[in-house]
């Protein structure tokens, strides 16, 4: 893993010169370490038949440069074909990894290189977030040097780090094309519903199609999580509420009644596919989106609205005996039971975090982490999981890492929610920042903030809406 340690820094280093340099020189430069880098943290570990590993490359290099061509020719070909390969998971490294998107981005990249080597000036596509991600991934990088499991960070870097800071790159560097994010929100919506619609028909037959975790757990639960397409139930669910959020903007702000009407019924669907994958995140996340919605649209009146359903709710919650009794019978023990373990999880992380205050355990370190301060056999059991993204980021990469991602949160919220008006491109610009503060929500309950390709495509399609606020409305 010696090569490990060298490649997870110099792939990110040469991402964030990549994301954040000014001249095309030194973005070149960048763009070649970071592909150096890519290949010593592949060639870390060892296949089992080389040969197919090579015939794997050369296929997948061949599919680059036709995508590339592709993608050259119709640019926006190239966020519709990602946003199609986000629920498609392969087994690999034993993770569910995202080999079909991974074959998108490598097209994406090629892409890139060439105009870069071709002459292409632009720099910082990704405006004032480019800063304070550059420096997120460059120091997620260097702490694999010190990472307590280097296996695990190692596959945290190549398999989302590395891929998805090019997508954010290469999605924020595309004209500004309505027809292209008319067609993206279409897609969505398209998508959730033949999800949630598969999701139906596991609900309706009981049965699942793959992740025996969920299955075992299904047996012992008097209800029944689905989870469609997707491995685990809360990112079906997660991206259904992605998928609800543009539709709900459409309805508040659209100017087509008939199109609201549309959406109106998408959302209805959309939401009772939601309702059986059983995700209390995903109805956070929802929830969070529609009071910042209520909040654009009615001002401070929605905040009295807000007000009384949020009595109404405690109020009705209160009344039931179970509730009213962990209230006043409050232990830890019970709070932990309550969150399905995951408050043990997160006040374990605060202590490693508040441990390794500035540099953290490293980078896909905190299981191992967790599993030597609770002496649990194994280094890294499944019950050490974590489930909050912020206590994670502080643990792995200390509060050095925790300043970074909450800079780099607000930094694109701002620029989302900057330009928020009735036009197209002000629509846009909402539902972008709103399914971006849902992902982020989500990721208080479930850590999956940096490894959903979702959160970098907004960041991208952000800096997209950003960079053409000035020009007329599509």
């Amino acid at each position: 893993m010696d090569l490990a340690r060298i490649g997870g820094p110099v792939a990110c280093i040469g991402l964030a010169i990549l994301v954040v340099a000014p001249r095309r020189r030194d973005r070149i430069a960048g763009f070649a370490f970071a592909a150096l880098g890519a290949c010593l943290l592949s060639a870390s570990f060892s296949p089992a038949r080389p040969g197919r590993v090579v015939l794997e490359i050369v296929v997948a290099l061949a599919i680059g440069v036709a995508l590339a061509f592709l993608f050259r020719r119709f640019p926006w070909l190239l966020p519709l074909a990602a946003l199609a390969t986000v629920a498609i998971r392969v087994g690999a490294l034993s993770h569910q990894l995202l080999v079909p998107l991974y074959l998108v981005i490598l097209g994406g990249a090629i892409l890139l290189g060439w105009e870069l080597v071709r002459g292409d000036e632009r720099s910082r596509e990704l405006g004032i977030v480019a800063l304070p991600l550059a420096l997120y991934v460059a120091w997620t990088g260097l702490s694999l040097a010190w990472s307590g499991d280097v296996h695990e960070g190692t596959i945290e870097i190549i398999a989302f780090y590395v891929p998805f800071t090019v997508l954010a790159v290469t999605i924020a560097r595309l004209p500004w094309y309505g027809l292209g994010v008319r067609a993206l929100y279409v897609e969505v919506a398209l998508m959730a519903l033949i999800f949630a619609g598969v999701g139906l028909y596991q609900y309706r037959t009981r049965n699942l199609f793959e992740n025996p975790k969920v299955i075992t757990a299904n047996a012992y639960t008097p209800f029944f999580r689905v989870n469609s397409v997707f491995w685990d139930p809360s990112i079906y669910g997660r991206f259904l509420v992605i998928a609800i959020i543009p539709s709900a903007v459409l309805i508040v702000r659209g100017t087509s009644l008939k199109l609201a009407w549309a959406a109106f019924a998408a959302i209805a669907v959309t939401w009772v596919g939601l309702l059986i994958s059983y995700s209390q995140s995903s109805f956070a996340a929802l929830l969070l989106a529609v009071v910042g919605l209520a909040i654009v649209a009615w001002r401070w009146w929605s905040l009295a609205a807000i007000f009384l359903v949020a009595v109404l709710i405690s109020g009705l919650a209160v009344a039931q005996p179970q509730v009213r009794r962990s209230i006043v019978h409050h232990t830890h023990s019970g709070l932990n039971a309550a969150t399905s373990g995951r408050a043990s999880l997160v006040s374990n992380g605060i202590r490693i975090a508040a441990a390794h205050p500035v540099v953290g355990v490293g980078v896909g370190g905190f299981k191992h982490a967790y599993a030597e301060r609770r002496h649990l056999r194994g280094q890294a059991p499944k019950i050490a999981a974590s489930h909050n993204a912020p206590v994670t980021v502080a643990a792995e990469t200390g509060f050095v890492g925790l300043g970074l991602m909450v800079w780099l949160a607000f930094a694109a919220l701002l620029v989302a929610f900057r330009r928020i008006d009735r036009s197209f491109l002000g629509r846009a610009s909402l539902a972008c920042g709103l399914a971006l503060a849902a992902i982020l929500c989500h990721s208080l309950f479930y850590n999956d903030f940096f490894e959903d390709p979702m959160t970098w495509m907004l960041l991208g399609l952000i800096a997209v809406a950003a960079a053409s606020a000035k020009e007329p409305a599509a």
